[in-house]
């Protein structure tokens, strides 16, 4: 092969008076005599020998990396290993030569060790590293953090970045929200993938990403970190990973919740088997409730739990039995409870469950049962005869107590802001109206997050027709959203979007008081601008074109002047 890259060098030069040159080129060329003869052939087509050359070598290369291919799998275990590693020996001091670049990567990938002298000259070299496998990155990787967090971080802020872009999409829909892809398809995603592949079966560089993942989670308090440590402990389990998946103390426990996020429901069963996994918890062990409150943090997870608590609740109210007589719903609130506590367990580093407040199962659940109670009375009474049915009007004052709970207790909070979406959801004007006014101050301004805005937004397209009612915008608008707009952009960023959509339902004396209050700052994001932009576009093509001011021309013709007989 050596040989051939000598004549490669040496043109197109054609076989004729033997100079020094065509010595080379026979010592050099392919000596085969039945080839002899046929190449003046190639000189009467006009193939110059270049060419010739260069299309042998390109199949001997093939051929070469084929065999290397072949020799990593075949005969034991040392013999094969000692095979490319003397390979490597012989071919690597040609690595940057382009044409035999190929073959030199193609044996180091095949090397579970590559000698590390060799791994640090591919270090220190930009293109041999970015030339070569990631078999062989993730030797280098291992022993450099630094660089393995180079490659990862780009691939983080994408992720995040994907995630917020979901949340903010314009495409509002109560059928389409950030929830609706399920688990499996969520972790094909591009940077799940990408994660995958770069860890491959290395436990060090998983325990990395983790790291990353925590200390991310620690500094931002961003809950889709733990979303994506999920994913990606979920992705290698789908690939069948052992080397990791059964080292992760939280693969299992992982494994029954994806199943119960995908149903978006936890059953009894899951509910029995994931009791098991918290209490299985043992003594100097319980470090792994850090990882497992970051698991049971994620957004999904959260959604899964506090959509269970509703329909639990519901349940209960049918059954005339209240919460703490339902096991199944203090493990909900028990999960809710480790993971809405998980950056406080891991930034203190005291693996403790959380302590669940009394008054949270005694009092603030038992209020939201009977919010459902008064649902039920007002619709039945409303589905009576005329001369039955009662005075009472829809309850419209909230007991001070929810209120209170919704600023002071963030499982309260949680299961609160979900039973609101509940009830939008059943399209229940009456009970959204009454329980309205406690969003505006709750724990850690939980209504204003963007989570709850993009679900409440999607919810709120049902209740459509209610935007042409001053009272519903002036409760939605004036009452909520307007309250945070000014020093949450993110808030102001939902309500543009919101109207967006729903802007042709809106009254039009309602719509420009809030086209004047959404009007953006100095200090507003382009994200802001631009939706304000796009709203205003749209609200100018809704406006009827001027008329032009003419008189309308009369249908009946003038009458002739006739002269009397006396002008004439």
């Amino acid at each position: 092969m050596q040989g051939l890259l000598l004549q490669l060098g040496h043109g197109e030069g054609k076989w004729g008076n033997a100079g020094p040159e065509d010595i080379a080129a026979t010592e050099n060329g392919v000596l085969l005599p039945s080839l002899q003869s046929a190449l003046p052939f190639l000189d009467l087509h006009g193939t110059p020998r270049l060419e010739f050359h260069q299309s042998v070598f390109d199949e001997l290369r093939e051929k070469l990396l084929e065999r290397v291919s072949a020799i990593a799998l075949e005969g034991k275990v040392e013999e094969r290993y000692k095979k490319l590693e003397d390979l490597l020996e012989k071919s690597f001091s040609l690595v940057k030569m382009p044409s035999i670049q190929p073959v030199v990567m193609c044996v180091m990938k095949h090397l579970p060790k590559v000698p590390e002298k060799k791994l640090k000259l591919v270090m220190a070299d930009k293109d041999l590293y970015k030339a070569c496998a990631v078999e062989v990155k993730r030797q280098i990787w291992q022993d450099n953090q630094a660089l393995f967090g180079d490659e990862v971080s780009p691939l983080l802020k994408q992720y995040i970045l994907e995630k917020e872009n979901t949340l903010f999409s314009n495409d509002i829909s109560v059928l389409h929200n950030f929830f609706s892809p399920s688990p499996k398809t969520r972790r094909q995603g591009e940077v799940v993938q990408k994660l995958t592949q770069m860890i491959g079966k290395n436990v060090k560089l998983y325990d990395m990403v983790l790291q990353f993942l925590r200390t991310l989670f620690l500094r931002t308090r961003n809950v889709h970190y733990c979303t994506l440590r999920a994913e990606l402990l979920m992705s290698l389990h789908d690939l069948e990973i052992s080397e990791i998946c059964t080292v992760d103390p939280c693969h299992k426990f992982t494994w029954c919740l994806d199943a119960c996020i995908r149903e978006k429901f936890v059953d009894n069963k899951r509910a029995r088997e994931l009791q098991g996994f918290l209490d299985g918890v043992k003594k100097g062990q319980e470090q792994v409730l850090g990882d497992l409150s970051m698991i049971l943090c994620d957004p999904f997870a959260i959604n899964t739990l506090a959509l269970s608590t509703i329909r639990h609740l519901q349940d209960l109210v049918g059954q005339d039995t209240l919460p703490r007589e339902s096991p199944d719903l203090l493990l909900l609130l028990r999960m809710l409870s480790l993971g809405q506590g998980a950056w406080d367990m891991i930034d203190s580093q005291v693996f403790k469950e959380p302590k669940m407040e009394a008054e949270l199962i005694t009092k603030f659940l038992p209020m939201l049962m009977s919010f459902v109670v008064d649902d039920h009375t007002y619709n039945v009474d409303q589905k009576l005869p005329s001369e039955e049915k009662g005075p009472i009007p829809y309850p419209s004052t909230i007991p001070e107590a929810f209120t209170k709970f919704l600023q002071e207790n963030r499982i309260a909070c949680e299961i609160g802001l979900y039973y609101i979406l509940h009830i939008t959801k059943q399209r229940n004007k009456n009970a959204f109206l009454r329980l309205l006014p406690a969003l505006v101050e709750t724990f850690s301004d939980l209504a204003f997050s963007d989570i709850f805005l993009h679900l409440l937004t999607g919810n709120l397209t049902l209740l459509g027709d209610e935007f042409a009612l001053e009272e519903f915008c002036t409760s939605l608008f004036d009452g909520f959203f307007l309250t945070a707009c000014s020093r949450k952009e993110n808030v102001h960023r939902h309500v543009l979007r919101l109207l967006l959509h729903l802007h042709h339902k809106v009254a039009p004396a309602k719509l420009e008081s809030l086209q004047k209050a959404l009007e953006p700052t100095k200090q507003s994001g382009e994200a802001v601008k631009e939706l304000y932009n796009q709203l205003t576009e749209k609200l100018e093509l809704r406006k009827p074109s001027p008329a032009e001011v003419t008189e309308t021309p009369s249908m009946e013709l003038p009458l002739p002047t006739v002269p009397t007989p006396a002008s004439r």
